[in-house]
């Protein structure tokens, strides 16, 4: 059967409903989102003599509730009109609209009965064949089919999204014994491939598999910090970036998710597992059963591990709890030598050797955490999954491991890390010993650029399902090489198409990568027939090298910055006028320098949660690197019956002048960074993959080079005035500062095309001149050089 999904209802509109709705508003479905009727009026509503049966009262649960979530932040929406796509109702006179729908997402209440109250009511609407998910997070997928029809049965599975849907990863897929084998094909694939989902699929057991290993991890991390005497602060330094997890580690995490919803959790796990060999872990320890009992919830309540209050002098303190007295007080900074000893070490696999070998108490925390963990998740198989990449896929994508516990036990060793962890009593399940005993001594091994994973029933290795979809620059390093230097990287993904990759600190375009760029240009004119930019790090790119450019201002060598400008202008030039496609593949912070090479990319293939824009002001220059070339080109480009958009160049100018991101790709399209014919990748992982699609496609279509431009419309002087006087009047307000109106006054130059008396024609290098002079002369600004030093100390401008 060929599925397609146009309309979805979801039934529940509280925080996982209405963010639901919008994520699949994202993806361009159309949505219905009901919950209940309110059963009392509100005052508002008693003034205006409405009644319990007026539309917008019965409506005003879920019309609050999809508001509510729309103006949160972060966003659920890529873009505030796709709410559009999403019509309110409730469930008393809605409810027979499911039967348009062809998938129906449950989201009510975590209670079993209401749950199944619901379902009755969607058996009399629903059309056969229609998916039915559950997004419940704890209780059996298998009750919840209990009574219900055949059809509903087959069709019936467990969807579980975690919060914010949009930018959590994560789908587990929980069929029950009656879900047809097509349902759960479905979707595994439709997650991945239209959601933009990791999809793990789990078996119904309590908790499924991230909440159940993480909050595992959680508390096994609370007794050993108990164990070892460790205070909140250390134990956040411990887990949180030292180890590939989210800056929020644990404490930070629990606030954000709430002690109350930790407790109830770890709690229903405690209860509810008689044959888990770890079972103790998730009893709560007396402080967290005291912090509840006084409602230090978390930021729900205004604290919780962390409180954040004010100095006598007006200044933000965040004050940290003392587990052992219940007390807040200032922050504890803390030293570790084991810590010391991973400093220089970037890439996060490679530190677990030493942490786990420290003589301290952080290595002492992580050998009793890590073997914790590794016995755990090693007993799990084949409770909550048969595969063991589950495990770690769910862990990744749901709570933002970096490195999930069997990748992490690899890193470290296994047969090492065996030795910690009988030392310390914690052996592992005996499918590791008899893996180990066939001369298996990895759960993960990369063949032919492919990875695959140990599996346990076959006592073989398999390639990961799903995975041939991906390009990982990770699995093809050793083996797909083409040429590189210390800043960069270029590697054949096949089929005539080459990637380059940085791997400078934060992918910042310093004289290593520029020469990459230009080197693979040369090699793929010459070998292959197109190139892609992209790579497999946090973020494509953070722009420039500053701390370069700021050396170079301080010894006023004005000549290597001149240098240095024309060699990235005439890089990316040389992007725009190659005589093979160059395919963009940005994500996550795309920012100045970043953002200049994908405007001049023939093609654009941008991953959905791409943070783009060009961001020089902040630090007192202006984008010289074609960025304003590009942006008032682009303008030019919007020309109608003659007459440049004045509204067009004013935004673009405003683009620049207030340095604005993007949040997401579709945004970036507003913006004009983005072009028509580019593209969007909703799966990170399929973003190098569907580049080197539009490389092929590029290349088989008859790619010619194109031709520098020579014919951009500018407006001179009747233009400039009215951005001059527009600055003027923004620094007598006080809105901006003397410095922020010469950068801004430069700015203006450039789009207008200089003093020009009349509009004129001008080339790209007309511009790319103008440019290039205005950020020279910015160099020499003592307040731009401080803004420069203030973003490479503090990592924020300074505004002066």
């Amino acid at each position: 059967m060929k599925r397609r999904i146009k309309k979805v209802a979801i039934l529940g509109s509280g925080v996982m409903g209405s963010r639901i709705a919008c994520h699949f508003a994202n993806i361009g479905v159309e949505v219905i989102l009901l919950d209940i009727a309110p059963k009392e009026l509100s005052s508002i509503e008693i003034s205006k003599k409405l009644t319990l049966e007026s539309p917008q009262v019965k409506n005003r649960i879920v019309n609050d509730a999809l508001q509510a979530a729309i103006k949160s932040s972060p966003s659920p929406l890529f873009d505030n009109s796709f709410s559009q796509r999403i019509t309110t109702g409730n469930f008393d006179d809605h409810m027979k609209n499911i039967s348009q729908c062809d998938w129906i997402v449950e989201v009510v209440v975590e209670n079993l009965k209401i749950k199944q109250q619901v379902f009755e009511q969607v058996e009399k609407f629903r059309k056969e064949g229609t998916l039915i998910t559950s997004n419940t997070s704890g209780i059996p997928i298998q009750l919840m089919a209990e009574g219900r029809s055949d059809d509903f049965k087959k069709h019936f599975a467990g969807a579980h999204f975690f919060n914010p849907p949009r930018y959590l990863k994560l789908l587990e897929i929980i069929p029950t014994q009656y879900t047809d084998r097509e349902v759960v094909t479905f979707l595994m694939n439709y997650g991945d491939l239209y959601l933009g989902k990791t999809t793990v699929l789990c078996k119904d057991t309590p908790a499924f598999i991230a909440n159940r290993v993480g909050i595992y991890s959680i508390m096994e991390t609370l007794l050993v910090m108990q164990e070892l005497g460790l205070n909140v602060d250390e134990v956040d330094k411990l887990t949180g970036p030292v180890i590939g997890r989210p800056k929020s580690a644990t404490f930070r995490t629990g606030d954000v998710v709430g002690l109350d919803t930790l407790t109830k959790v770890a709690n229903n796990l405690f209860q509810g597992l008689n044959n888990d060999e770890s079972k103790q872990v998730f009893e709560i320890p007396d402080f967290l059963k005291k912090m509840e009992e006084n409602k230090w919830l978390g930021d729900k309540t205004g604290q919780g591990f962390y409180k954040k209050t004010k100095t006598p002098e007006g200044k933000t303190e965040i004050l940290t709890l003392d587990l052992k007295t219940m007390n807040y007080g200032s922050a504890q900074k803390s030293k570790f030598a084991t810590l010391e000893q991973t400093k220089n070490i970037d890439i996060v696999k490679d530190r677990f050797k030493y942490l786990i070998s420290g003589s301290d108490k952080a290595g002492e925390f992580y050998k009793k955490t890590f073997s914790g963990l590794f016995k755990y998740v090693s007993f799990r198989i084949p409770e909550i999954s048969n595969d063991l990449f589950q495990i770690d896929d769910a862990m990744e994508a749901g709570f933002g491991w970096e490195i999930g516990p069997f990748k992490t036990w690899d890193a470290i060793g296994i047969e090492h890390a065996i030795k910690i962890m009988e030392a310390l009593n914690k052996q592992p399940a005996q499918w590791v010993y008899d893996m180990l005993a066939e001369g298996y001594t990895q759960f993960y091994k990369i063949e032919n650029g492919i990875k695959k994973y140990y599996d346990i029933a076959t006592k073989s290795y398999k390639s990961i399902p799903g995975t041939e979809a991906f390009i990982i620059l990770d699995y093809i390093r050793a083996s797909k090489k083409v040429w590189g230097n210390t800043g960069a990287t270029l590697h054949d993904i096949g089929d005539g198409i080459v990637n380059l990759e940085f791997h400078s600190k934060m992918n910042t375009l310093g004289a290593e990568v520029i020469e990459g760029i230009n080197k693979s240009i040369g090699i793929a004119e010459k070998d292959f027939r197109g190139l892609v930019i992209g790579n497999d790090g946090a973020n494509f790119s953070a722009g420039a090298n500053l701390a370069m450019l700021l050396m170079f201002a301080i010894d006023q060598e004005y000549d290597e910055i001149d240098l240095m400008i024309r060699q990235f202008q005439n890089t990316m030039m040389r992007v725009r006028y190659s005589s093979i496609p160059v395919i963009a593949a940005p994500h996550g912070l795309t920012l100045g320098g970043g953002c200049e090479l994908t405007l001049h990319a023939d093609k654009v293939q941008a991953y959905a949660e791409t943070y783009i824009g060009l961001v020089e002001f902040g630090v007192g220059l202006i984008p010289a690197g074609g960025g304003t070339k590009e942006f008032t080109l682009r303008v030019s480009d919007t020309i109608e019956d003659g007459d440049i958009q004045v509204n067009s160049l004013k935004n673009a100018y405003m683009n620049i002048a207030t340095a604005k991101v993007a949040t997401s790709a579709q945004e970036a399209r507003h913006m004009g960074i983005l072009k028509q014919g580019d593209a969007i990748s909703l799966n990170r992982n399929r973003l190098i993959k569907e580049a080197k699609e539009s490389a092929i496609l590029l290349s088989e279509a008859g790619y010619t080079q194109p031709k520098p431009r020579k014919d951009i419309k500018v407006l001179g002087k009747s233009a400039l005035g009215m951005f001059y006087a527009g600055a003027n009047a923004m620094m007598s307000g006080k809105y901006i500062s003397s410095h922020d109106k010469l950068i801004s006054e430069k700015l203006a130059y450039i789009m207008c095309g200089g003093d020009l008396s009349a509009p004129t024609l001008v080339s790209e290098n007309y511009l790319l001149d103008l440019e290039r002079e205005a950020f020279l002369s910015l160099t020499g600004q003592k307040k731009t050089l401080e803004r420069i030093q203030s973003i490479l100390t503090t990592g924020r401008p300074l505004r002066n």
